[in-house]
């Protein structure tokens, strides 16, 4: 497959071309079409917006290639890295769980409405609601009593899992804390 091309604009990746966009969206749900909130299928008539994490995973597949939008040069998967991790708080840790949770086949995409890091699907949006949360933390990260009581209440209000990730970034594992909540 030649690779899709995609244009650097702040912190997106814009494919401006609409069957590449089609293209792209149908690998997996990655990104969204502008102006388009939840599409269904690969029929919208707009360019596609990646987020980075979403370029940069699609870039090292060998999927995408991105070009800097005023000078339409190559930019190397290192250099929209480098870019990402001055946009992006915590780039490393979440762009670890993210490529695991895709490699692991899972559909992922922002959980910014749910005040977390990662909405997770099995099937894909439009098909089926998130059937998890994932918040991505560090090794050292403490999470107080209070934090955990909000996630689960969180997560039982919109019948989700709640995930906490703890990634490696020397080893490159993941490991994923899985909480079920139940009343007594």
């Amino acid at each position: 497959m030649e690779k899709i091309t995609g244009f650097l604009m702040d912190t997106r990746v814009i494919i401006p071309d609409i069957e590449d966009g089609h293209r792209i969206w149908s690998l997996g749900y990655y990104g969204k079409p502008m102006g388009i909130s939840k599409p269904k299928a690969p029929t919208f008539n707009k360019p596609l917006l990646l987020d980075l994490i979403e370029a940069i995973y699609l870039m090292k597949k060998g999927i995408l290639r991105v070009k800097a939008l005023t000078t339409n040069e190559d930019l190397e998967v290192d250099d929209i890295i480098k870019y990402a991790k001055k946009s992006y708080e915590r780039f490393e840790e979440k762009y670890l769980v993210y490529e695991d949770l895709r490699n692991r086949g899972y559909i992922v995409i922002s959980g910014l409405k749910f005040g977390t890091d990662f909405a997770v699907y099995e099937k894909g949006p439009g098909l089926e609601h998130a059937p998890y949360i994932v918040d991505v933390l560090n090794i050292k990260s403490i999470i107080n009593t209070d934090e955990l009581i909000r996630a689960g209440r969180l997560a039982t209000s919109v019948r989700k899992r709640f995930i906490i990730a703890i990634p490696n970034i020397v080893t490159g594992d993941v490991k994923y804390l899985v909480f079920k909540w139940w009343k007594p």
